[in-house]
């Protein structure tokens, strides 16, 4: 009997995903341990592997299909001395009937109240962009869903760039036109269309002098907008699809602003011990360099331990989350988005085992190859941005945490010591806080012991 290869849950959480690409195409064989798939998540790419051997008898989800539900039917593998019909053979009654039942336009919302036709979001943009009604065209995506170029191909910009054709819009059926029947002649002698006069008479009825008057008045002029006007709107900006990731940080971060109370509180560190020390151990070691944020990272983690009230989350309904370890999220950027891959119980880790843990987690989140334990949870995040140039700036907190830490650039600062103005490297620090779980006071302890631990570096090797 064939075998289903269903779209798998790569998280505890996940509820769908998208089909990126197929590694295996339909004839192919199979050997477990292949990568048949690439599937898009949220933050990464995962591949799929083969856990049966055979050939890959059909493809039921094709590449590039978007939010494909956990546990639905991508594809069939079959076992030696099985053929293609042997796939509807197993398939059961209601797949069979789904399978082979035509696709159906459903109507227009504001017709009858039927349900929207299924349509990806860029295809829904380009159709009210071109006031085009969804319920008109029949989608050749997966499952009958409209795609970009069924929305291209009803309105001609896929074979003619820049032109549009002209929407058709039929009169209903159920208008009567009201015209007396000496109306109707004067109309039909004179060559005039009936249905282009506005009548006058009673209830709107079109009499005798309103077709003298449409014979009188002058022709209109249909002045057609020139074909640039129409080419030099798409030449001033690009509609792209958002991905997946790019999709949940906006979710995240909206519902974040909205919903959290975040209060900021902002320190300078003077970092030229740090820099001193930082230099003394990197000469000493013969690779894998130490970086700010590793000291960072480590002072962050012992800070959190001094002062645990601040290790703390929102959970809701009168509850909240005190962590034990101090799991720290730092934030990596990537080219669609960002990402923050978790050192664990960071406080029992010293800066060598960070700063090896780190470079190994940015490798694999650019690489999206970040298993889903390595970057959801964490209890406190860091983002630094100062490798930008950036002096200050305040970070939105990643829910559930109670906190998290923006770092500038360190840069050269004059300060005043003993009463004389001396120059020193000087890194800002800001701390945002979630006033649900942390109160202002434990939030200025949690950032003067970050700010003790930076400035005497030594102090996070005891």
């Amino acid at each position: 009997m064939p075998i289903k290869i269903l779209m798998p849950a790569l998280s505890p959480t996940m509820t769908e995903g998208n089909l990126a690409k197929w590694h295996k195409g339909e004839g192919d064989s199979v050997e477990p341990g292949d990568v048949l798939a690439e599937i898009e998540t949220d933050k990464a790419t995962m591949e799929v592997e083969a856990v049966d051997s055979g050939v890959l008898g059909k493809i039921v989800v094709p590449d590039g299909t978007d939010n494909v539900a956990v546990n639905e039917i991508i594809g069939f593998l079959l076992e030696d001395g099985e053929d293609a019909d042997s796939i509807k053979a197993s398939a059961s009654p209601v797949e069979t009937a789904l399978e082979n039942a035509p696709t159906a336009v459903p109507e227009s919302p504001g017709a009858s109240g039927g349900a929207m036709p299924k349509a990806t979001p860029l295809a829904r943009r380009l159709a009210e962009q071109a006031g085009i009604d969804l319920s008109t065209i029949s989608g050749t995506g997966a499952r009958g869903k409209i795609t970009r170029a069924d929305i291209e191909a009803s309105t001609g910009t896929s074979s003619k760039p820049g032109a549009m054709q002209a929407a058709v819009v039929p009169t209903p059926s159920g208008d009567r036109l009201f015209a007396s029947p000496l109306a109707r002649r004067l109309a039909a002698e004179a060559g005039l269309e009936i249905t282009a006069i506005t009548g006058t008479g009673p209830n709107g009825r079109i009499v005798k002098a309103d077709v003298e008057q449409a014979k009188s008045a002058p022709p209109v002029q249909v002045v057609e907008a020139p074909v640039a006007d129409v080419a030099s709107e798409s030449d001033r900006y690009e509609i792209v699809p958002m991905s997946a990731m790019r999709k949940v940080i906006a979710e995240r971060m909206v519902h974040s602003k909205s919903n959290v109370p975040h209060f900021y509180l902002s320190v300078d560190c003077e970092i030229d011990e740090l820099l001193k020390v930082r230099s003394s151990l990197n000469e000493r070691l013969e690779e894998g360099k130490l970086s700010v944020n590793d000291f960072i990272i480590r002072a962050c983690a012992l800070a959190l331990m001094e002062i645990p009230e601040a290790n703390a989350g929102w959970v809701g309904d009168g509850t909240m989350r005190l962590y034990k370890t101090a799991d720290i999220s730092v934030a990596v950027a990537l080219d669609e988005g960002l990402i923050t891959p978790i050192i664990p119980s960071a406080e029992t880790k010293g800066l060598a085992d960070i700063s090896a843990k780190m470079k190994d987690l940015a490798v694999r989140a650019r690489d999206g190859k970040l298993a889903p334990e390595e970057y959801q949870g964490g209890s406190f995040t860091i983002s630094n941005l100062g490798m930008f140039g950036i002096k200050q700036f305040d970070a939105v907190i990643n829910e559930p945490q109670g906190c998290i830490l923006a770092v500038g650039a360190g840069e050269p600062r004059p300060v005043v010591k003993n009463g004389e103005i001396v120059p020193a490297t000087v890194m800002t620090c800001t701390l945002s806080c979630d006033h649900r779980v942390v109160d202002g006071a434990t939030g200025a302890k949690l950032l003067s012991a970050i700010k003790r631990l930076i400035e005497y570096p030594p102090a996070m090797l005891l």
